[in-house]
């Protein structure tokens, strides 16, 4: 959990996609989710979270459905979502946070 504290806490939006590969909605969010990080470049970390290879952290954010997608900004989740969502709208969530 340590390592968790030390991605969120910086300056950039950090935008986390909580997944697993055996979900339809989570597989058809890689994509988006690199048109969202190849659109912001170095001005958003994107980070794909395996929720069940981190099921304590899942188990902390408390992640129900999946995708659940959330930012955080310096250590403060700002924003968060459950289900799918386009590369656009993410890009606007996104930048209200940079």
């Amino acid at each position: 959990m340590s390592k968790f504290g030390e991605l969120i806490d910086v300056e950039i939006p950090v935008l986390l996609d909580f997944y697993t590969e055996l979900n339809e909605e989570s597989s058809a969010m890689h994509s988006v989710l690199r048109d969202v990080a190849a659109g912001l470049g170095d001005k958003v970390k994107v980070i794909k979270i395996d929720v069940n290879k981190n099921k304590e952290l899942a188990e902390a954010l408390r992640v129900k459905g999946l995708p659940t997608l959330i930012i955080y900004k310096n250590g403060e989740m700002k924003w968060r979502h459950s289900g799918m969502q386009d590369a656009n709208t993410l890009i606007e969530i996104v930048q209200e946070y940079i």
